[in-house]
């Protein structure tokens, strides 16, 4: 886990995280970086501007003696949704912004990277100025996932279907373990995070909740279950479906997840490493919440709240298929496999939560308190990291969250039963 207050040169830790960011988009061709394929989707140019504003803005401003921002009109186009920093640029537009060039963002990089490096090497930062810094860190982090997800969403909408990379990893299994359902007494638990590095404020304090006995399933659900879902009218029958959903897969016309496609009567999905035949013994991915509650309905089970699977997930070690697998895909859980139940990594898994503050919440002081309290509204709680997440940046109280329309993101689900 990234935290800036173990032994090691500030300046160090800084740029592990930044050169990541570099590494993620080097296999793009310089085209791919201007690109906006949708309006929730960011160009990989301007990832790389808002992760540089995030230190500018919030730290070299604020704590660096004489420093004189890269460009003024910077603040504006690469602010993300700071309402109390200043105006920004409007979302959906990013994608028709030609200038600046990605070789003058490249060079506002190396100019925010210079002077936070000769700020960290001659400055004694303040307990705040830190937690400043470890929350820009873990904030670049999150935005490598999502370059990695925004990414493949640009590359799945060309009709030529290109590979981001030519050498990832590749896993096959001729069979998955069989999914069985492990019991939990109900009664008061403890949750949120109780450690002593970094957390994120939607992740405290930690609180007792009470749960009902419940059960949960040892694996995640696969391709071929879904498929199976499909087969049987899944996306035909409203009473599966809760009315917003339905709505949904009416007017998106929906009738399979993200990604993928039918070619005389074989599953196909676009994938970072490009278009292949869809595995039945892969987890299924990129299927949004309503579509997991309709699944879990045709099932005859339900999804697990947030607090289930905390439970649940705490009895096993954070091990799994992570980023530093370089899959950048799923892979399937087999018989004679050893992932802690596919509790973390793989993918992004849908609870039945709705994204709200735990009792006592208090978000960050400042303009930081904009990270997340604000979107604890119409949105629902996913638990556990994906392939393409940080190992580093997974924990057992990490809260991520999306509206339940959304499936650009790896996310996937397990069933669970009162």
């Amino acid at each position: 886990m990234l935290d800036v207050r173990e032994n090691k040169p500030l300046s160090k830790t800084y740029q592990v995280v930044r050169d990541a960011s570099t590494r993620l988009c080097a296999p793009l061709e310089r085209d791919d970086y201007q690109v906006q394929s949708a309006d929730f989707v960011s160009p990989p140019k301007w990832h790389l501007a808002h992760t540089t504003w995030f230190y500018e803005t919030f730290l070299l401003k604020a704590e660096k003696r004489g420093y004189e921002a890269f460009h003024p009109a910077f603040s504006y186009l690469f602010n993300s949704y700071y309402e109390t920093v200043g105006k920004f640029h409007a979302r959906p537009q990013r994608g028709i912004l030609s200038r600046p060039t990605l070789d003058e963002v490249r060079r506002y990089r190396a100019h925010v990277d210079a002077h936070m490096r000769e700020w960290l090497g001659s400055a004694t930062p303040s307990e705040r100025s830190l937690q400043v810094l470890e929350v820009g860190l873990q904030h670049e982090v999150q935005h490598q996932e999502l370059l990695l997800m925004d990414i493949k969403h640009i590359l799945a909408t060309n009709p030529l279907k290109p590979k981001y990379r030519e050498d990832l990893k590749t896993a096959h299994s001729n069979s998955v373990a069989p999914m069985e359902f492990q019991a939990f007494n109900g009664g008061l638990h403890t949750v949120g995070y109780s450690g002593n590095g970094f957390c994120y404020d939607n992740e405290k304090p930690l609180h007792t909740a009470y749960l009902e006995p419940f059960a949960i399933a040892s694996r995640l659900v696969t391709n071929g279950e879904y498929l199976k879902f499909i087969e049987d009218g899944g996306y035909e029958r409203p009473e599966l479906w809760l009315s917003d959903g339905w709505d949904v897969v009416r007017a998106a016309r929906w009738d399979s997840p993200a990604y993928w496609s039918q070619d005389e009567r074989r599953w196909w999905l676009m994938t970072l490493g490009g278009v292949k035949e869809v595995d039945p013994n892969e987890p299924v991915c990129h299927v949004s919440f309503y579509e997991a509650d309709a699944f879990a309905r045709w099932a005859k089970k339900r999804l697990p709240t947030e607090v289930e699977w905390e439970v649940a997930a705490r009895a096993h070690p954070i091990e799994g298929n992570f980023l530093e697998s370089d899959y950048l895909h799923p892979t399937p859980m087999s018989v004679d496999s050893n992932k802690s139940n596919q509790f973390f990594g793989d993918v992004w898994e849908w609870t039945l939560s709705p994204y709200t503050p735990y009792p006592g919440y208090v978000p960050y002081e400042g303009a930081l308190g904009e990270y997340n309290g604000k979107f604890m509204c119409n949105q629902f709680v996913l638990r556990g990291g994906a392939c393409v997440t940080p190992q580093s940046h997974t924990r057992y109280s990490y809260r991520n969250f999306y509206h339940p329309g959304m499936r650009w993101q790896f996310s996937g689900f397990r069933l669970a039963n009162s």
